[in-house]
């Protein structure tokens, strides 16, 4: 079971876990960026504040969709965008600065019309502890009208739920 990794935006020195002590992901193959956090990511608590986990799930939903071949000239050219519907997250231990975390993503589900769901997990490199978990909902719309738009084949192909 291997992971597709992406580079992060920003270089990251990390000292991985052996691959026996990685706890599997909820599917075979998500697509998984890694994070340095740093001292301006923490908020008056001294931890991670919250918006950046967002921040980092969006991230990797970007970097997942330009790995499929969608990116955003796609989307223009196409006409068609996703925009989110409805985030549900849960928050399960903080991330401290200097901590290293892996953001990893997937297609839940694809109705091949207007919704598509994606899935999220955060884990701490150093233990592999589960640090956030969650959901976003996107639907298709018209890049000029703003109006809800049927996915271009282009999606449906590329936007597949992970098995």
């Amino acid at each position: 079971m291997q992971a597709r990794i992406a580079k992060a935006q920003r270089p990251v020195m990390v000292r991985a876990m052996s691959h026996a002590a990685r706890p599997a992901w909820p599917v075979a193959e998500p697509f998984v960026v890694r994070r340095l956090a740093t001292a301006g990511d923490a908020d008056a608590f001294g931890h991670v504040n919250n918006v950046r986990y967002i921040d980092w799930a969006m991230e990797a939903a970007w970097a997942h969709s330009q790995a499929l071949g969608l990116s955003f000239a796609d989307y223009e050219r196409l006409g068609v965008g996703c925009v989110v519907q409805r985030h549900e997250f849960d928050y399960l231990a903080p991330v401290m600065p200097g901590e290293t975390v892996a953001v990893a993503t997937w297609i839940a589900e694809c109705d091949g019309r207007v919704r598509l769901t994606r899935a999220f997990e955060m884990r701490r490199e150093s233990d592999g502890a589960a640090l956030f978990r969650g959901r976003t909902k996107f639907v298709t719309i018209d890049m000029k009208t703003g109006r809800p738009a049927r996915m271009p084949p282009e999606f449906v192909a590329a936007y597949r739920p992970a098995g």
